[in-house]
């Protein structure tokens, strides 16, 4: 960019002062050649002959003069006068190139000429332009001053032959670190004992030594790379020269040279040898250099040790950059297809801390580019790291996650590394050892690239398992990336609080594979990447699933080996599924979890060990089970457990009936059924009681209830359709005595849907004759008649209600609704309570057979559930727990079930499902040598900065939008859906209001009893005075309608 250059303050000069020049007055000096700004630059003719009659020309007398200062030895072919002076120079030329020599430089001039208007002056660039041009070759930049000298003339920007010049004596001072130009080799200097003229611009040579200077040349030799500085440089004057003493910079004042270190510089140096002082005189001498200077007022000086005082004017383009500065030095990097397949050995960061080195699995992190479906990966010729290194996998364990935060993910993936440390600690297995983590495989699946947490991104890079940038595509040679396949060996840990975990801490290394799908495609599908695609390649023993947000215990996940590996015909089993209670169980103050807490415990206490004798169990939670993989394979026609476990992932509502649809969201009920009942197999389903897998539940109202719609519904059509394909297990390799047992769970299963199926209403009956019955005068409760009609109003208003809440609306539009139906009726169970203490000790106190069969019930129903809490040495959720499960009883029963009910037609996972592709990673295409380019970081400080700021990211804890887009204008769609969900809210409110109302009218009129109502001598009762008043009211309104009517007719006959 072209700056334009201020003028600069200079004194009165002895002449008259002259007006400026224009067209109409011409310049001062019209010997001083006019310049257009868009005319190039001229320079002055050169004469052929002297004006004396000399036969010498300029060219000869300038190459004389030039040629002056050389000693005669290195010039043989030249021709000088023995009494010129010679200084030593660092090197010689032997054909100097022509010069152009203007002789007004050796007129002596007496008076300071300024400039003058018209007056060419080249034009400085300025700004960050730092390409200098070398307009000399190698061996013109070592020549000897003179060379570089007449170069600088013909090529120099500043070089202008009409401005006057002032004498400088060849001295020099060295006091502050200036060293002569004889002293430095390889310069373009000329010599200050020379005679010549010094140019501005070409005597001191500011491209080596000032910054300014430096990037505003063209001209200087390429070759000189100086450090730039940071700091902006300091300016007086915009049209000041610049000179540099030393590792300081000045500008020049207008008299004296004390003011100038440049020049006192120059008088120290070659006082001594000339024996002069500095001319002070405004005159020409032989033994004196011109020098052109302007006068400059004094600058701050800044070093990289200190700032300006005041804050100096910068430009910039645009706003300064906050925070960190990346640094992303890529480079392309031609990458060979691998069986046609993009596959990438990734350098982990430097600044990773790894207990294990040297080896390639712990140094490198392979990406590869899955362009497949997983049925086909390894037809499709990929391949993983396990394949290669021949080890044999034990277990293969899969994390399936969506977008649950770091602490969730690191508390699972936690968990599994102490696993396999506990592994590692068995010394006395044939199995297992000190190198046990080389047969144990994690897989963790990521369901949707945009969906992941991205701090969970940040935790897997920390730990040397992830690394983003260019090698990642969308697509490789045409066809669409399907998921993104990080394999890298960690030999450390992250724990829940987010702390590094060594060896010290008895962690080993652990084999991890991170599948990252490029689309969000349910759980299912993740499931499918770990069956049809790894599952093949690795051949493993064992499969253990898990979901994020499950900690195993430390040995859970041996236990669930060891059960396998005792009883060859388990094809599946599961531990105990535990509720996370949080620090001090301090997780448990909040009903809804000390409520699920105890629903936990009860069913694997009494509901798991009784399946598990049977040999099925209806459910192995996908949160943490385990199944043999050889059981799960399909036969050779594609019949199996798995095929009909994936029918789930391709049927659709379009595709198959309501029936299958809702049967397929509880798809591991299924798996569990076709596990046992496979044709001509006996696998049967085990309970392994001490495998504890911590979960995370639900905590607010709406998840939960959303929860539960998908387990309820999946639950009952699941169960429905295992009790339709009861014939499949006459099939099976199973036992006469196995199947009678199958039998019978069969039926006892058909009895406990048969009891939910009608709930609803046994609960409602049992509270309205538990509290009639309080009527009795037996109770002595005077006036409970009239409670009891209230709140047996209220739970018929709010079974009422919940239908009209469920029906259409999501539970996150209607909390407040939920909150208070669970809240009154768990008040109404408080009563409920009372209501049967009481009526167990009035039976009691009757005695008989039935009072006897009720109140032992009771008893029994409570009193087992203690008792197998001690028997199983875990009774603590029935001091933690139990009051909150029972007072959130009615909403199980009554809020979960209508809602799911009322929502058949839902058949999503409350998750939706991407259909359009990527594209903003990218694509490549191979060459003719199955060759691809792709950018890749090479700078050790590049990759370091990934690291750093993934570690930043978990330092800061910056909150993120958790998945949801940033606030912009929402689409059409989105506002379509918007009003859909108000005018759902506002059709529930209005029939709420509607229907309660009536049904509080019915409440109060029919209180009392009605079959007296016209009975002789009852006189006027409630019920007989409401008949009156709306027969009594209709008439009226009859009367009025006739009148009006009668009188329309009268004022038509009268006015025609």
């Amino acid at each position: 960019m072209f700056s334009k250059r201020k003028p600069v303050p200079r004194p009165q000069t002895p002449q008259d002062e002259q007006p400026l020049a224009s067209p109409m007055n011409p310049p001062l000096d019209p010997t001083v050649q006019r310049y257009s700004l868009t005319d190039p630059p001229v320079l002055p003719s050169i004469r052929t002959s002297s004006p004396n009659g000399s036969n010498a020309d300029d060219i000869t007398r300038a190459i004389d003069r030039l040629l002056d200062g050389h000693p005669p030895d290195t010039h043989p072919n030249v021709q000088r006068q023995p009494t010129l002076r010679t200084v030593q120079q660092s090197s010689t030329i032997t054909q100097p190139p022509p010069l152009h020599y203007n002789d007004r430089d050796s007129q002596p001039q007496m008076s300071y000429r300024p400039y003058q208007p018209g007056q060419y002056l080249a034009p400085i660039m300025t700004g960050e332009t730092l390409q200098i041009d070398g307009t000399a070759s190698p061996a013109t930049r070592t020549a000897p001053s003179l060379y570089s000298s007449a170069q600088s003339q013909l090529h120099d920007p500043f070089h202008d032959p009409s401005t006057p010049l002032q004498s400088v004596s060849d001295l020099s001072h060295n006091d502050q670190g200036f060293y002569a130009p004889s002293h430095v080799s390889s310069t373009s200097y000329p010599s200050y004992d020379s005679g010549g003229t010094l140019y501005a611009g070409a005597p001191v040579d500011h491209f080596s030594h000032d910054t300014e200077a430096y990037t505003t040349g063209h001209y200087s030799p390429a070759s000189r790379r100086i450090p730039r500085s940071r700091s902006p440089t300091p300016f007086g004057n915009d049209d000041e020269d610049y000179f540099l003493v030393g590792n300081e910079s000045f500008q020049g004042r207008t008299s004296g040279y004390e003011a100038d270190p440049e020049k006192a510089a120059i008088q120290e140096l070659y006082g001594q040898q000339n024996g002069g002082e500095y001319a002070r005189s405004s005159g020409y001498g032989s033994d004196y250099h011109n020098v052109v200077f302007d006068p400059e007022p004094e600058t701050p000086r800044s070093t990289q040790f200190s700032l300006p005082e005041t804050p100096l004017e910068t430009r910039h383009f645009g706003p300064a950059p906050t925070g960190r500065v990346l640094r992303r030095h890529k480079t392309k990097k031609r990458v060979q297809l691998t069986n046609g397949n993009l596959v990438v050995d990734l350098k982990v960061p430097p600044k990773l801390v790894l207990p294990r080195k040297g080896e390639p699995e712990t140094m490198h992190t392979r990406y590869t580019a899955v362009t497949c479906d997983p049925d086909e990966f390894e037809k499709k010729g990929f391949f993983l790291r396990q394949n290669e290194t021949g080890r044999r996998t034990e277990l293969f364990i899969v994390i399936t996650m969506y977008n649950e935060d770091e602490v969730l993910f690191c508390r699972t993936l936690y968990g599994v590394m102490q696993n396999i440390s506990h592994l590692c600690t068995r010394k006395n297995s044939q199995t297992w050892g000190p190198n046990a983590w080389e047969k144990v495989v994690v897989c963790i699946v990521s369901d949707g690239r945009k969906k992941i947490h991205p701090r969970v991104l940040d935790c897997l890079t920390l730990l040397g398992v992830y690394q983003p940038g260019d090698h990642m595509k969308n697509m490789v040679n045409n066809k669409e990336v399907t998921a993104h396949l990080f394999e890298y060996t960690t030999s450390f840990a992250i724990d829940p609080n987010l702390h590094f975990r060594y060896p010290d801490k008895g962690i080993v290394p652990c084999q991890i594979i991170f599948c990252l799908k490029e689309r969000n495609q349910k759980k299912i599908n993740s499931h499918r990447w770990f069956f049809n695609a790894f599952g093949p390649m690795l051949q493993p023993n064992i499969c253990i699933l898990l979901d994020v947000g499950t900690r195993p215990g430390k040995n859970s996940i041996y236990r669930l080996w060891k059960a396998f590996d005792l009883n060859s015909s388990i094809g599946g089993a599961c531990g105990e599924i535990a509720v996370d209670k949080g620090k001090n169980w301090s997780l448990l103050l909040n009903p809804l979890v000390a409520a699920q807490n105890f629903e936990y415990k009860i069913s694997c206490i009494l509901d798991k060990p009784v399946e598990s004798m049977f040999g099925y169990i209806s459910v192995l939670p996908g949160a943490f089970s385990a199944y043999r993989y050889i059981a799960l394979q399909n036969d050779s026609q594609g019949v199996g457990p798995l095929a009909s476990y994936f029918k789930g992932e391709v049927l659709h509502g379009r595709d198959t009936d309501i029936f299958t649809s809702n049967m397929y969201l509880a798809e591991d009920r299924i798996l569990c059924f076709e596990l046992v009942a496979k044709k001509n197999c006996n696998w049967v389903l085990k309970y392994v009681k001490g495998a504890i897998g911590e979960t995370d539940v639900p905590d607010a109202l709406p998840e939960f209830i959303s929860q539960r719609r998908r387990w309820l519904n999946g639950s009952f059509f699941a169960s429905t359709y295992a009790i339709a394909h009861l014939g499949q297990v006459m099939s099976s390799g199973h036992s006469f005595a196995r199947k009678v047992m199958l039998f019978i769970e069969t039926f006892y299963n058909v009895l406990n849907l048969i009891f939910s199926w009608f709930s609803i209403g046994n609960f409602y009956l049992f509270f309205v004759v538990l509290t009639t019955s309080l009527e009795d005068g037996s109770f002595d409760m005077k006036g409970i008649s009239y409670f009891n009609t209230i709140v047996q109003f209220i739970l018929g208003s709010l079974i009422v209600g919940c239908f009209l809440i469920s029906m259409g609306n999501r539970p996150q539009n209607s909390e407040t609704k939920y909150k208070v139906m669970a809240t009154a009726m768990g008040v109404l169970m408080v009563y409920l309570l009372f209501a049967s203490i009481q009526c167990a000790i009035q039976a009691g106190k009757q005695g008989g057979t039935v009072n006897n069969t009720m109140v032992l019930s009771v008893l029994i129903t409570y009193g087992l559930y203690a008792f197998s809490s001690f028997l199983a040495l875990d009774p603590w959720h029935m001091f933690t727990s139990f009051i909150p499960y029972l007072l959130l009883s009615p909403m199980y029963i009554n809020i979960l079930n209508i809602y799911a009910f009322s929502n058949l037609d839902d058949i999503s996972w409350g998750t939706k499902q991407d259909t359009t592709p990527e594209t903003d990673l990218g694509a490549v295409i191979q060459d003719s040598h199955s060759q691809v380019d792709v950018e890749m970081l090479t700078e050790p400080a590049d990759i370091n900065s990934i690291y750093e700021d993934s570690l930043a990211n978990l330092r800061d804890r910056v909150p993120i939008n958790d998945g949801k887009k940033p606030k912009t204008q929402p689409s059409i769609a989105e506002k379509e859906q918007a009003a859909k969900e108000y005018y759902a809210t506002v059709r529930t409110n209005v029939l709420l209001a509607w229907v309660l109302s009536n049904g509080l009218l019915l409440v109060i009129i029919l209180s009392n009893n009605t079959t007296d109502t016209f009975s002789a001598g009852n006189g006027t009762s409630k019920v007989k005075g409401y008949l009156v008043l709306i027969l009594a009211f209709t008439a009226i309104m009859n009367l009025i309608r006739f009148a009006g009517s009668t009188l329309y007719l009268l004022a038509r006959l009268i006015t025609g």
